[in-house]
Order: structure tokens, then sequence, then C-alpha cells
């Protein structure tokens, strides 16, 4: 451990992974990555469904890459082994299961406390913590009895299960697609079309309604949940009612609104951070990378630019 780090990454996900290589190539040597999961890019552990197809220009974001990471279209686990080649060629110092509480600025420094009552210190922040660490849930409560059963990833799912999916975004669409080969799915969206999809998840979707794969439940919103004999029923606005074996709520997620202003980070209306023209937050020396960027969420490549072009800016600033 250093007595001081020139860069302090939090946040282990794309962003974070490419701030840490480009600074090691730019010569900054010391740096280190905090990420609070067990190991790098948990959002795409955690909410991927194995063999999930992983785009790199994600709902249609056409992004020239920038920087020394080359990325292409690729599935969870080609992913996943990018990233890790990558942390180990470069000799990243990482400390994970360490999720950063607070970031206090002191003189020409700030001061990183962890979870852990550990503290580092660092010259300069950059905060690459995604969206989806902490998923949107529906508005009504969740019966205790069968939170086991509500879940807001597919990664608990066993054949066979009649599964209602809730959302109108890719993932929604990319989950029941992938649990229609082996389950009954119904979708449901509170509005009547998907407007927020790209092509190709589109165009499975309409294969999927027209090979009677999954069950459409457009236009309607949930009511309430109830446990019926361990199973989930569900509860239409329309006053129609059906029971599943397991519900998957991919409706998005938001940005850790709470420890972004427990920092001092400025915020727009739509809880997304302040930034200039260089990724630079409201303080001086903090930098944000990532998706919570973007008020309906970014790119695994726009997350891999923001990391180039930031530790340039560092880089500019060190001299």
């Amino acid at each position: 451990m250093k007595d001081i780090y020139e860069i302090a990454i939090i946040g282990g996900g794309p962003g974070g992974i490419a701030s840490a290589v480009e600074s090691q190539l730019l010569g900054i040597k010391d740096v280190i990555l905090f990420e609070k999961g067990e190991g790098h890019s948990t959002t795409i552990r955690k909410f991927y469904k194995d063999k999930k197809r992983v785009d790199k220009d994600y709902k249609g974001q056409k992004v020239e890459l920038n920087g020394n990471i080359y990325f292409c279209d690729g599935t969870k686990e080609s992913t996943l082994d990018l990233f890790d080649k990558i942390i180990q060629e470069n000799g990243i110092e990482v400390q994970f299961q360490t999720e950063v509480e607070s970031i206090t600025q002191q003189n020409d420094y700030f001061l990183i406390h962890t979870a852990k009552n550990t503290e580092f210190k660092a010259r300069f922040i950059i905060i690459s913590i995604g969206k989806m660490g902490q998923p949107n849930k529906p508005s009504y409560p969740i019966p205790a009895s069968i939170k086991n059963i509500v879940n807001f990833n597919a990664n608990s799912c066993i054949d066979g299960e009649n599964i209602l999916v809730v959302g109108g975004g890719n993932s929604a669409v990319e989950y029941a697609c992938v649990l229609s080969e082996t389950n009954p799915v119904t979708l449901n969206y509170r509005r009547k079309e998907f407007s927020r999809i790209n092509e190709t998840n589109q165009e499975n979707l309409i294969q999927c309604f027209e090979g009677g794969k999954i069950t459409p439940k457009l236009g309607i919103d949930i009511e309430n949940l109830e446990d019926e004999n361990g199973k989930v029923k569900v509860n239409f606005t329309d006053s129609t009612s059906l029971v599943f074996d397991r519900i998957i709520y991919a409706i998005g997620g938001m940005a850790p609104v709470d420890f972004l202003r427990k920092c001092g980070i400025a915020l727009d209306s739509d809880g997304v951070p302040v930034t200039d023209d260089n990724h630079q937050s409201s303080i001086d020396k903090i930098y944000i990378a990532g998706d919570i960027l973007y008020k309906n969420g970014g790119s695994i490549a726009a997350a891999l630019n923001h990391g180039f072009y930031i530790v340039q800016e560092i880089k500019k600033r060190l001299h």
C-alpha cells in the first residue's frame, strides 16, 4: 500500500478497468482500484444471464473506441474473460470486497474511507460505479414470503418454470427471449410499444411473439403481488390476475445518489452527476465515468472511452 496514490478508482466495471489500464500505459503507476464485489464487472456477472450477448454498440449507440482496450461484440463469458486478462496483464492493484463509504478532501489530496474501516489517500479520484448495483424496484410492496422468487436478474431461473418478465428495455426483452427457449414466458410492459430496444432484440421479440414462445401482456401495469400457495399471484390494472412460478423485474437501475451526495458531488434533476467537458465533477480532481453519466444508461464502449479521456486529462495535470 502506498502512502498516497496518484489515482484512486471507485468501481471495478469497464470504466474503472479502463481508467486503471490507461493510467498504467501512460506511466501513472501509483493507482488503486476499489470494487465492493468479489470480482470485477459485478453488474455483468450478476445481472447478465449466462451466454447473454454483449454488444459494443449497446442500444444502437455507435461508439468508436479511442483507448487501448480492444472490445468487440461477444458474450457475458467472453467479456469477463477479456477483463480478467487485462487486469492480470497490467498488474493492477485491486481491493475487491471493499466498499468505499466516503471521500473527503484534505488539502492537496482526498481521504478515502472504506466499510472495512481502512483509509487511503489519493490525489485524483475516478468514480465509475454502475447503476445496476441498485436495481429499480416496483412501487408496490413485495410480500416477504415470496421474495425468493421475485428477482431482478435471471440467474435463479429453473427450466420449466412459468415466468413473468417485467420491463420494456433491452434487458427485459433479452431475458424473455432467452428464457422462452426453456420456459413458458409472459412479458409485461406498461406501454404497448417497445421504443427503447435495439434492432436485433426487436427482431427476436417479434419472432418469439409470432411463434407463440412469449405471451405479451402489454399496455397494462401491475397493481400488486400476492402469495398464492408459494407462487406469485400478479394482479394487473385491467382487473386480471395470473399466477407465476417466478417474476423477474428488469426495470432499470438508479444512480447511487446517496453516495454521490455524501461526497458533495452536484447532481442534476435526474440524479445524474454534473460534469464538464473533461468528465470532471463539481469537485476539482474528482472525475466520473460509466453509465451514471446517463439518465438511461450508457454502454461498455462509452465507459472505456471515458476512462481513456479522463486519464489523459489527469496525466496533463500531474505535470
